[in-house]
């Protein structure tokens, strides 16, 4: 538990202290936000807002498991689990390819950075070397960090047991690359309004932290019921969850309307890129769906915008993403933006009770 608290105040005074010098810093090289000129008129005021304060939250997320896992290992012995590594190394990867974004938007001076195809490639390369970092190393019990978890592929229909494990490792690869699109542009997508992505981010990692906080304790179910979790190293992620929370916490308070600084891609991508590790490394990748409901929301609206518009010329919003339709209906940035949390944190807590009665089923401790 100290080393939990640990992590957390290492995470919280980082973005305290990190976020206004990250301010003064984009500050002195003008690397302000640009705005898009079709979004809510409301919204051209925020033009030349400092950008790029994801960097503060990786760095907050990265170093406060860091003194976390430092103290494990002083005091009681305990090494840096490779699952902590590979969670952190999906954050990283896609804030690095978010940063890369940011830092074009900046130079060029507008509001678009790298094209589509651009980050489909970056994605899809970092997403795959998770997926087979994930298979290859181990975690603290020896076994692979990750399984390709699609047992079908090794069920009496082939016959070739190298060909099933081949294929079951690339339907993995595809698996993975799938939720990390996914997910990180579903985060990025709920980026549009001060505060809106902070706040919903902490309060889904927060759930995520509580998922994992209960499967370190019940790695090993009733022997009675004999159900045992596979997780791997469930304290680790626990420990990087409540950090991404409480860094968004910290962060926030610099971000709240009017937000004195933005998180851009750098910081929208990282998180969106740990919500999808967190899912991958606790076998909860359905479960994701309701925890991240607002990100799911989200990147619905933008697809069905879309698409509607292509089939039929007609748009079913008044703009995509959905906080923007409702800003034009004449809600006030800030009832969105805390109705939205409210809305976020309703389907954390139909994610856990979800989770929480899953475990009662297959424990074999639900009675009826």
């Amino acid at each position: 538990m100290i080393a939990v608290i640990i992590g957390l105040l290492v995470s919280l005074i980082i973005t305290l202290v990190g976020t206004p010098l990250m301010i003064r810093i984009v500050h002195k090289l003008n690397y302000g936000q640009y705005i898009r000129q079709d979004g809510p008129q409301s919204h051209l005021v925020k033009r030349g807002t400092p950008t790029l304060g994801g960097v503060v939250i990786v760095i907050a997320v990265i170093v406060g498991w860091g003194a976390s896992a430092l103290y494990r290992y002083l005091s009681v012995g305990v090494r840096p689990s490779w699952s902590a590594v590979l969670v952190l190394f999906a954050m990283f990867t896609m804030g690095l390819l978010g940063f890369i974004d940011d830092f074009a938007k900046v130079r060029k001076k507008q509001s678009e950075g790298l094209t589509v195809r651009g980050k489909f490639i970056g994605q899809f390369i970092f997403a795959t070397v998770f997926a087979v970092l994930a298979l290859v190393l181990p975690n603290q019990s020896g076994k692979p960090s990750a399984q390709s978890g699609i047992s079908f592929i090794e069920s009496p229909f082939i016959s070739f047991e190298f060909a099933g494990k081949l294929l079951s490792i690339i339907l993995f690869i595809i698996w993975v690359n799938f939720l990390m699109a996914a997910w990180t542009n579903a985060v990025n997508l709920s980026d549009g309004l001060d505060g809106l992505c902070a706040g919903s981010s902490m309060i889904a990692f927060t759930g995520y932290a509580a998922v994992a906080f209960w499967e370190t304790y019940h790695l090993v179910g009733s022997h009675k019921a004999g159900f045992t979790y596979t997780v791997s190293d469930p304290l680790d992620l626990t420990v990087i969850a409540l950090c991404a929370a409480v860094a968004c916490l910290g962060f926030l308070w610099y971000n709240c309307n009017p937000a004195s600084i933005f998180m851009g891609d750098t910081g929208s991508l990282a998180l969106g890129g740990l919500f999808a590790a967190l899912s991958i490394m606790t076998h909860t990748e359905f479960l994701a769906i309701i925890i991240g409901g607002l990100f799911v929301i989200e990147a619905l609206s933008d697809v069905i915008q879309v698409g509607c518009f292509k089939l039929t010329h007609k748009r079913v919003f008044k703009m995509a993403p959905i906080h923007h339709h409702f800003e034009l209906l004449g809600w006030s940035e800030g009832k969105v933006v805390v109705r939205f949390w409210m809305i976020e944190l309703m389907f954390v807590i139909v994610g856990l009770v979800i989770f929480y009665g899953d475990w009662l089923v297959r424990s074999g401790m639900w009675n009826g």
